[in-house]
């Protein structure tokens, strides 16, 4: 059998390595090993920070909610108490939105809230 020489196919994983690391600093966009751990660890990074996102954009709408209760008269715990037993299923992002950019409505629904507790 004819020996099969891997060069074409290590040349081209070693490119496509070096194009994920474009743009790094120094030696770790030019030089193939520093480039892969780079790339390995910036890929970690980025797996945890999409896990992160989600909790800080839940945070982020929790605070928003609180504030804009406490305006109307009453705790966030209580509040969302209040809206499960009136039966309203809106998740914190809608609630997050209605409570920065309508007021009005967010008092009303701090008002069906109040009325079920």
């Amino acid at each position: 059998m004819a020996r099969i020489k891997g060069a074409m196919m290590t040349r081209k994983r070693r490119n496509k390595m070096l194009k994920l690391a474009k743009g790094y600093w120094g030696a770790k966009s030019k030089h193939f090993k520093m480039a892969k751990q780079a790339v390995m660890k910036s890929g970690n990074y980025a797996y945890v920070g999409r896990k992160q996102k989600k909790r800080d954009f839940r945070a982020l709408w929790i605070t928003r909610i609180s504030a804009q209760a406490k305006v109307c008269g009453i705790n966030y715990s209580r509040f969302m108490c209040g809206l499960k037993k009136a039966g309203i299923n809106l998740n914190r992002k809608m609630l997050a939105e209605i409570a920065v950019y309508d007021k009005e409505a967010f008092a009303a629904l701090v008002e069906k809230a109040k009325a079920a507790l």
